[in-house]
């Protein structure tokens, strides 16, 4: 059965959601996805001959988040 919506009654203010303009999300969302990429880069790659710094200590901070997202590390 279909319910009819009442019209909201004199006096009475009705919520109306916020817009938000794409233009102020894409700087964060390009900002928010560099980081995760760069994440995604030290957690899975950053070991071996594609180390950027090196040292294992990069390695060591990262080992147990290696592990837990299934990239294998030895």
């Amino acid at each position: 059965m279909a319910q009819s919506i009442a019209p909201p009654s004199p006096g009475t203010s009705t919520a109306i959601p916020a817009t938000l303009p794409v233009k102020a999300i894409l700087p964060w969302a390009f900002f928010f996805g560099l980081l995760m990429l760069v994440l995604l880069y030290f957690v899975g790659a950053e070991q071996g001959a594609t180390s950027l710094i090196s040292g294992t200590g990069v390695h060591e901070w990262v080992h147990d988040g290696r592990h837990l997202l299934g990239f294998p590390c030895h």
